[in-house]
């Protein structure tokens, strides 16, 4: 184990990652094989607050030209405001899935993705995008949408459930609260 730890200490988010990798085994080894990638995704909610990291799903992400908005779509899980995890549950991962994954990253400014692949073997990627308007001293900035809002006003607002994500709100104290399975629909 020590040696894991050594080979991943200079990663960007490890710390984050290597939880949320450790929840991924624990639902496939748990779950197995053959369910909708939305069960999984529930699973993997528990799981990640039960590690004690923040975890919403179906984020909202807006990619925006010049300031107009011409894509939408729905990150499967955003743990801690600064990984974005993407889920699939078919029988092999696809390069369009990495890509999928990848232009979430861009639109968001967040640098770190992982792709969990609940195959017939459980497999993930970790991908990184490493955006060139920070030098690596920097810390890493809240996930936010591209567009042409400036910085200022990115850090000042706080994501409404239902609302693109433009700025990661402030951490709960303590693990995110998940909602019981019985008050997920059925479907």
């Amino acid at each position: 184990m020590r040696r894991i730890r050594e080979c991943h200490h200079d990663l960007l988010e490890s710390a984050i990652t290597q939880r949320v990798i450790g929840a991924f085994y624990d639902v496939y080894n748990k779950l197995g094989y053959g369910y909708l990638e939305s069960v999984y995704q529930r699973a993997m909610a528990i799981e990640i607050a039960r590690k004690r990291l923040e975890v919403r799903m179906q984020v909202p992400v807006e990619v925006t030209y010049d300031g107009v908005i011409v894509g939408a779509f729905r990150a499967d899980l955003l743990v801690e405001g600064r990984v974005v995890v993407e889920l699939k549950s078919g029988k092999a991962m696809a390069p369009e899935h990495e890509m999928q994954l990848l232009n979430y990253l861009k639109a968001t400014g967040i640098e770190v993705g992982l792709l969990l692949h609940f195959g017939p073997q459980a497999k993930f990627k970790r991908l990184v995008w490493t955006n060139p308007s920070r030098s690596r001293s920097d810390p890493p900035k809240p996930a936010r949408s591209v567009g042409s809002a400036s910085s200022r006003d990115r850090r000042h607002r706080h994501h409404e459930p239902g609302q693109p994500l433009t700025a990661a709100p402030p951490p709960a104290p303590g693990p995110s609260p998940v909602p019981p399975p019985a008050a997920y629909p059925t479907p």
